[in-house]
């Protein structure tokens, strides 16, 4: 894949999504092979999880597709009623003050009214802006890259169900895959988020177990 590539699917997702999103997968289908073992007495069927497993990410995969459309139609539009309000502001000083508010607060502690007036003279010179806030192509794509990348999370736990004969093996082995991807998700965290990879890795594979130990405790 060529480096414009990669640059274009960064925007797309960025880490933390893929990140979040893998990790949920992860929960999801953790909870509900621990339920299903738990509800089966031990007696477990390797097809009946092998799609139950499959389909439980799949319908999550659609709902958060469909949470991030809904997510990016909310930013746009509230970025549209910004600029409309700066636009419409009765003096300079009401104008600068709504551009202030819309920044990050450290970002806005450090600029000069100067610099607030200057960018409020260049948003005023941006061609008109829709009146109503728009999906892109490349949101659908987002949505559809959040879907798959949760439904694929599945394959790594749900492989030893289609090479193993033994279901009971095939779950612990399940299990130490969850584990190592759950450590996974947390280093990759940390590495992100300015954290010790090694501590946020443990840190998540402690996380993970908790949420999938109380879901189960509620039914899954």
């Amino acid at each position: 894949m060529s480096e414009a590539s990669d640059t274009a699917f960064e925007r797309v997702l960025d880490p933390m999504e893929r990140i979040s999103e893998t990790l949920f997968g992860l929960i999801m289908v953790l909870t509900f092979i621990c339920t299903l073992g738990v509800a089966t007495a031990g007696n477990i069927k390797i097809q009946t999880l092998l799609f139950g497993a499959l389909g439980c990410n799949l319908a999550w995969g659609i709902v958060d597709g469909g949470l991030f459309l809904l997510a990016r139609i909310n930013d746009r539009g509230s970025k549209l009623l910004t600029l409309r309000a700066m636009r419409q502001a009765p003096d300079p000083e009401t104008a600068q003050r709504i551009i202030a508010g819309a920044l990050p607060p450290q970002l806005a502690s450090v600029l000069l009214p100067e610099h607030l007036e200057l960018m409020r003279q260049r948003l005023l010179q941006l061609p008109e802006a829709p009146r109503r806030p728009r999906l892109t192509i490349r949101d659908w794509i987002g949505a559809l890259s959040l879907c798959m990348l949760s439904f694929f999370s599945t394959f790594p736990i749900v492989i030893p169900f289609i090479f193993l004969s033994d279901a009971r093996l095939a779950l612990h082995v399940s299990y130490a895959i969850a584990i190592l991807m759950l450590f996974g998700c947390g280093y990759a965290f940390g590495h992100h988020s300015g954290l010790r990879p090694w501590a946020a890795g443990l840190s998540m594979v402690a996380f993970g177990c908790v949420l999938v130990s109380v879901a189960v405790a509620l039914g899954g």
